[in-house]
């Protein structure tokens, strides 16, 4: 298990590997808080790629990475940000009868009941 020094090179790897065989490849990420080290390891079971850091640099590429992996795993094509048709005379835009998901509270949570008092 020998770490690869270049990014690039890592990336990749790792999607070649994942493309290789989806079926048995893992990834793993692990942080070390106290020495502000970041490893990346993905293997198949014969082949073994790690990386680490120590630079904040990389966490974008390693959430670029992570975002390519899951849509791989998840058996998705990258989607670009869509914009809504513009309604015209020959194509008015119909509203969606799907039922919509309640929206949730700023504070992210359900608002509870206060105790009474006991006199």
């Amino acid at each position: 298990m020998v770490y690869i020094s270049s990014w690039q090179e890592f990336q990749e790897a790792a999607e070649a590997l994942y493309e290789k065989s989806p079926n048995t490849t893992r990834y793993c990420v692990k942080w070390r808080s106290s020495e502000g080290k970041l490893v990346l390891k993905i293997t198949d079971n014969t082949t073994c790629l790690k990386f680490k850091t120590h630079s904040s640099v990389f966490l974008n590429r390693f959430e670029a990475l992570n975002l390519s992996l899951m849509q791989k795993m998840q058996n998705r094509r990258p989607t670009a940000p869509t914009h809504a048709p513009e309604a015209s005379a020959d194509h008015p835009v119909q509203a969606s009868t799907a039922p919509q998901a309640p929206v949730a509270t700023p504070s992210g949570g359900v608002k509870k009941k206060k105790p009474k008092k006991k006199k």
